[in-house]
């Protein structure tokens, strides 16, 4: 283990457990308030009590106060000095967009904390979220295992971030107002009844792209912008490591998620398995039940 790179993250990538295991990369849990009672997002660890999805979708539904905040830097300063006694020299820590979130900010302040006991801490801004972050941290944890070092662990995390795009379809645009990340969504309050908003994040910020009619349309739309982002890509580019992925999220609502991951594979044939995963609360709490989101990591040499 002496010498060797450190992988961890925050629990907005819902990495599904199996693959955190597996990859054995760290997750540090962002913190949910609901009903004044503060709790880390559940990432399917037994040792603390926590708010999963279940818990936050109940409290949207009915209408209770929900809040998250980033970890304290003191979390992560905990965290990068557990990962150096058991041996590791450098950490590479990649996470939330921080134009969505302070948690990358946290962990700036942390790795310069711990630089002076010796240990090299790259963090990364994804500028993603989701498993647009978690196509980010799986390439990074295999490059480790691989025996890359530390920067060539980072350039990989954050290319592989940079390289994903993310199409969010939601039930309302409510859920985005209470958290105060409307942007330039705000526009559309005024017909938000009447209309079905589907987002993209830009650069790191989820931003508006277009208005449709039903949920079966905003569906379709989000089956077509996926595929438009690999039209022309080489069919072997989907089989590949490092090569394309695509992967489905949504809260509440494995229905239309399951749809989505089954119009995908229909339409693409040379993609891997599509995995369908709920995001946990942080992000739920300002998506809101039934949203839909689709995310597309175009590969390492795109």
């Amino acid at each position: 283990m002496a010498g060797s790179v450190a992988v961890v993250t925050d629990s907005t990538a819902y990495l599904p457990a199996s693959m955190v295991a597996e990859l054995g990369v760290t997750v540090v849990p962002l913190q949910v308030v609901v009903g004044g009672v503060s709790r880390p997002e559940d990432i399917g660890s037994d040792t603390e009590i926590t708010f999963g999805a279940d818990e936050v979708v109940a409290a949207l539904r009915a209408n209770r106060p929900v809040t998250t905040s980033r970890p304290s830097p003191q979390v992560f300063v905990d965290t990068y000095r557990r990962l150096q006694a058991r041996g590791h020299t450098a950490v590479v820590s990649v996470h939330l967009s921080g134009d969505i979130s302070g948690t990358v900010a946290a962990a700036r302040l942390a790795a310069s904390e711990v630089a002076a006991g010796g240990l090299k801490v790259d963090v990364i801004d994804s500028r993603s979220l989701g498993m647009g972050l978690g196509f980010g941290v799986q390439a990074a944890a295999e490059a480790a295992a691989g025996g890359a070092d530390g920067p060539d662990v980072a350039r990989i995390a954050a290319r592989r971030s940079l390289n994903s795009s993310i199409y969010i379809y939601l039930d309302t645009l409510e859920f985005l107002r209470r958290g105060g990340r409307i942007g330039a969504a705000k526009a559309w309050l005024g017909s938000a009844l009447t209309i079905k908003p589907v987002l993209a994040l830009a650069d790191g910020r989820l931003e508006p792209l277009e208005r449709v009619r039903t949920t079966q349309r905003a569906l379709t739309r989000l089956l077509e912008l996926a595929v438009s982002e690999v039209d022309g890509v080489d069919p072997s580019k989907f089989e590949d490591d490092g090569g394309v992925r695509m992967a489905v999220h949504h809260l509440s609502a494995p229905e239309r998620a399951t749809e989505l991951a089954e119009r995908l594979h229909e339409h693409l044939p040379s993609l891997a398995e599509v995995p369908v995963v709920e995001v946990g609360p942080v992000i739920g709490a300002h998506v809101g039940p039934g949203a839909v989101g689709v995310v597309v990591a175009r590969g390492l040499d795109s």
